[in-house]
């Protein structure tokens, strides 16, 4: 079934939630009325994403990142989880939903109150010490940036977009990157990076709760990148009936039972109204 009427695709979902237990995978979709890019559409950029060798060996990379994450943390701060999460978190409170494997690394998901959430790409708001492993809040290392970088940014109105591999404007920052308190070690956002390992305990955990689930409910992702398809793929394996509420079309559309092209608020903030979640 394909739907692109919002309306009428929240009366189908309603009924195919309705009795089961479902595992959501969720992409950047559930956060755009937030503020934030979907990645794929404002915000995003066509050039290379800097990656975690470039990161590690290279201090120029490596401000230029920090820099950008600077400049967007307190913006970041003051967003609040939009109708799409708040209503994932209602599904998950009636017992319709196990939890949500999220490609988010925006903390959104948990404000709105999910329990279960799989961040299988990492939290913006934590950072790692590479060479000892100690995880600090983000607030507590923005503080030691701040202390280097005094005044920067000069603004909290800059746009939330992506650092792009741009030689020449990382070449051009000034911005000073604080080493690990502990160890003096090189310290990185608590986000995977191209190149990188995925987080093993989130990934366990979803797979665990795809293998389980009764059906599976695609939000807001493309599923361009591998590891939502991954979960998703585990559930429908095990036989889980697959819906997905996305703009556009995705790489999963192959294997959905219920397909609709809409927005992920308009359309499970009704569903949750119609199931009196």
């Amino acid at each position: 079934m394909f739907f692109e009427d919002a309306q009428e695709a929240a009366h189908a979902l309603a009924a195919f939630l309705e009795g089961k237990r479902t595992i959501v995978v969720s992409g950047a979709g559930t956060s755009t009325d937030a503020g934030l890019p979907d990645y794929r559409g404002t915000g995003t950029t066509q050039e290379p994403s800097i990656d975690f060798n470039m990161f590690v060996t290279d201090p120029v990379w490596r401000a230029w990142v920090w820099q950008r994450n600077h400049e967007t943390w307190r913006q970041m701060l003051r967003m609040q989880p939009t109708p799409a999460h708040h209503a994932i978190a209602a599904l998950e409170r009636a017992g319709l939903v196990s939890g949500n494997a999220t490609q988010n690394v925006d903390g959104l998901d948990r404000a709105s109150g999910q329990d279960n959430v799989w961040e299988l790409h990492g939290s913006f708001a934590t950072v790692d010490c590479i060479d000892c492993s100690t995880r600090f809040p983000r607030e507590e290392y923005g503080e030691l940036l701040s202390a280097l970088n005094p005044g920067w940014p000069e603004t909290d109105e800059l746009p939330v977009i992506l650092a792009p591999a741009r030689r020449a404007d990382a070449e051009r920052s000034t911005f000073r990157v604080a080493p690990c308190p502990r160890c003096g070690g090189i310290v990185k956002p608590s986000v995977v990076f191209f190149g990188e390992g995925l987080p093993s305990e989130a990934m366990d955990g979803a797979m665990s709760a795809a293998t389980a689930a009764d059906a599976v409910l695609v939000v807001g992702t493309s599923l361009q990148v591998s590891t939502g398809m991954w979960v998703m793929r585990q559930a429908w394996a095990q036989g889980g009936p697959v819906a997905i509420v996305n703009r556009g079309a995705t790489a999963g559309d192959r294997f959905a039972d219920l397909r609709v092209d809409a927005g992920a608020s308009e359309v499970l903030e009704r569903t949750v109204e119609l199931l009196g979640a």
